[in-house]
């Protein structure tokens, strides 16, 4: 008999592969005995050094999913700030607290994949959050400290050597002119805290797809377009198709 984990995955499995032409994403099983371990891929997204490559990504179910988040790691070699490029040890991140320590090659510094995780989150929703953080990449909260001082203070050169690893690596094909929009900065951005940004939102319900690498503007417009209730500011977990509904707005699906 199958559990309720594994049918869920199986379940989740069919609606990616139902969507992949729309989202981007795919996930396979290892083994089609074993739901437990899958593989997933994505393309480089246009206009970033990674474009043109497939990325692919190891996946664990963990006994206690979807309570707790699939462990992901990158198994295609990628140079971002926030995937260790080799066996590294992290330093302080984020306020203040103790980033991962001794990670091996494609570890993933992510909030979706740790705190931000929610059991309404689907394996779709996390691939697309590694697809977004291809775009978007942040190298205030490094998994990969040599990564992010070269991006914040050599973009240019960050540019270049993240689409050499993407040549070598994902198979992307070469050019002579790396798009990116990446610019030199040496100091730590003061986060916007304007609560009239969030609308009557809650903040946190708000930060997890903020924490996915979005806009806090783009996802509220993303809240109204859809018509997530604002419960009078307090947070609670949204229901899976609407988190589905306001990822493909944010992506540019609607």
């Amino acid at each position: 008999m199958t559990s309720s984990r594994e049918r869920r995955v199986a379940k989740e499995l069919a609606d990616i592969q139902l969507d992949r032409d729309n989202s981007g994403v795919l996930a396979h099983p290892v083994d089609s005995s074993n739901l437990t371990h899958l593989k997933g891929t994505f393309p480089g997204p246009p206009d970033t050094p990674y474009a043109g490559g497939t990325f692919t990504v190891d996946i664990v179910i963990p006994d206690t999913y979807p309570f707790k988040s699939p462990i992901m790691k990158f198994d295609t070699r990628i140079w971002h700030p926030n995937v260790s490029s080799v066996t590294v040890s992290a330093g302080l991140t984020r306020g203040g607290r103790q980033g991962c320590s001794r990670l091996p090659t494609g570890a993933i510094c992510l909030d979706t994949l740790g705190t931000g995780w929610s059991p309404v989150g689907t394996i779709k929703m996390a691939l697309i959050s590694l697809r977004m953080l291809l775009e978007s990449p942040n190298p205030k909260d490094p998994q990969d400290a040599e990564v992010a001082k070269m991006m914040m203070e050599d973009p240019q050169t960050f540019a270049r050597t993240a689409h050499d690893w993407a040549v070598r690596y994902a198979g992307a094909p070469r050019k002579d002119e790396v798009p990116h929009n990446y610019t030199a900065t040496t100091t730590v951005e003061k986060k916007n805290d304007d609560p009239r940004r969030y609308q009557g939102y809650n903040r946190d319900l708000v930060d997890r797809f903020v924490n996915m690498g979005f806009d806090v503007d783009a996802v509220v417009d993303a809240f109204n377009f859809v018509g997530i209730d604002r419960n009078n500011g307090e947070d609670y977990e949204l229901e899976e198709a609407y988190m589905g509904d306001i990822t493909a707005r944010l992506l540019g699906e609607q």
